[in-house]
Parts: structure tokens; sequence; C-alpha cells
């Protein structure tokens, strides 16, 4: 008599992002844990997402700054069904806009947390999901 049962099937990885030649030093430094986004010496502010130029000046001559990793919880939707397989064993997951203490907003998961605990103006840390041979910035609580 044979088993009829089907094995367990591995789910598909999660997608890892395109790396643009403007964003590769973010990258680089998220598979160090390190937080850096683009600043502008001129506006004296960092910014997210990774351009050429200041997105408030304009500026193109632009640095890369390390930044805490702290922040707040700025608004979050708990996600139920999730449009990917690879996500389905994360559900119910949170997926946030965080407020970092320098300014920036970036969209990320907030991790490590019940998805009913979230709210707006909670505390948050980054940490760094794995991906393959990524790392991938997300928050869990400070």
């Amino acid at each position: 008599m044979s088993d009829l049962t089907p094995a367990a099937a591995t789910p598909p990885a999660k997608p890892q992002p395109r790396i643009t030649d403007c964003a590769a030093p973010y990258w680089q430094h998220a598979k160090d844990e390190k937080l850096v986004l683009p600043y502008c010496g001129q506006c004296d502010a960092s910014f997210y997402y990774p351009r050429l130029w200041c997105p408030t000046c304009f500026n193109q001559d632009i640095s890369w700054k390390q930044l805490s990793g702290k922040g707040t919880v700025y608004s979050y939707s708990v996600i139920y069904q999730s449009p990917l397989p690879s996500y389905q064993a994360d559900l119910p997951y949170v997926l946030a806009i965080i407020e970092l203490d320098e300014g920036p907003r970036m969209m990320a998961n907030v991790l490590n947390c019940d998805v009913d605990k979230v709210r707006v103006d909670m505390a948050v840390e980054v940490l760094f999901e794995t991906r393959g041979d990524m790392k991938i910035p997300q928050f869990q609580p400070a």
C-alpha cells in the first residue's frame, strides 16, 4: 500500500529587490546590518528612497549617512491575505510606514510583535531579515 499523502511543499522564496546603481550603497550597508541613507549636506537631511538628487533642493552632491535605526510607526496595515505565496506562512503580518528619528519615512514590516499590539507612534528599531544573500531592513518594537 502506497502513501498518497502529498509531501509538504517548500514555500517559494520571498522576492528580493532589484538593486539599481543609485541604491547599491544602501543594500551594501544593509548586508552589514547598518541602516544607511542618502544625505544632503545642503539641506542637512537624509532621505528615503535612494536617488541621485535631494528631493527637497535638487542638490546632486549626495553622501551617505548611517542612521540610528530608531523610529516610530507612522501608519500601518495588517495584511490577512497575501497575493504572493512566499508570504503565506507570515500571515497575518504588519506592513508599516516607519518615521525614522532622523526624519525620513520608509515602508517595512513590523516583526516580532503580535499584530494586535502594533500602534501608531509605537517605538521601533531596525533589524535585518536575511533573504538569500541580501538583508532587508525591517522593524520590531523597541
